[in-house]
């Protein structure tokens, strides 16, 4: 079973193990070709980016000057940002900026004071995670612009569905990206080997839009995530 931190690197090495023989899984973060792995689990990248999108559109009324933290270069980073792209077609909805955070807070911290040193107006921000978020509200909050935009992360983390809770207006919605899809793809790739039949293919978990209205049901205050 793999993780790949980067796409690239590990396609030609997950190639050779699966020349050899072995079952492989990859979870999360795809490699730059199809096909190599027997299984993939993943969240819904595209979708992730498309309901972000679609969100920020809608409350801008379809107009307005935004920037965005994108994660790490790899696959699922393209889907997010192409879905996200997508869902703004059309509209008067701007990119300032689009730089990566990697999925990290420091990264976002430091890359969101530079969108607000450069940038007088920005109406939102897609942060594209939840740790690139928290980094994206300590920068906000540093420079006293709480009040100017608001934040869309991305992930499920319990801190951010905390805030959607409580109807910060700083963070309004949170997209799903599901945490436990580990557990997921380990017991998949058992049931490969249990099981009557065979288990391969493709695992795709959804993306919903988490608001105050449904965030509950996400909020799990007891996980490590």
């Amino acid at each position: 079973m793999v993780l790949p931190f980067e796409s690239g690197p590990l396609t030609d090495p997950v190639r050779r193990v699966k020349e050899s023989g072995v079952f492989v899984t990859v979870v999360d973060r795809g490699l730059t070709e199809e096909g190599i792995e027997d299984l993939y689990v993943a969240g819904n990248n595209h979708e992730l980016g498309r309901v972000s999108g679609e969100y920020i559109r809608e409350r801008l009324n379809g107009e307005g000057d935004i920037v965005v933290l994108r994660g790490i270069p790899t696959v699922i980073d393209d889907e997010r940002v192409q879905g996200f792209q997508e869902a703004i077609e059309g509209s008067d909805v701007n990119i300032l900026d689009m730089q990566h955070a990697n999925w990290n807070r420091d990264d976002g911290f430091e890359v969101m004071q530079d969108y607000l040193s450069r940038f007088d107006n920005i109406d939102a921000v897609w942060a594209q995670d939840d740790d690139i978020a928290l980094g994206v509200i300590e920068a906000v909050r540093q420079a006293d612009r709480e009040d100017e935009l608001f934040i869309v992360g991305g992930a499920g983390m319990k801190d951010i569905i905390k805030r959607v809770m409580d109807g910060d207006e700083l963070v309004p919605v949170d997209v799903l990206y599901p945490p436990g899809m580990i557990a997921t793809a380990m017991d998949l790739t058992v049931q490969h080997f249990v099981s009557n039949g065979p288990v391969v293919g493709e695992y795709i978990l959804g993306s919903p839009l988490i608001t105050q209205e449904n965030a509950e049901q996400y909020y799990f205050p007891d996980s490590p995530f």
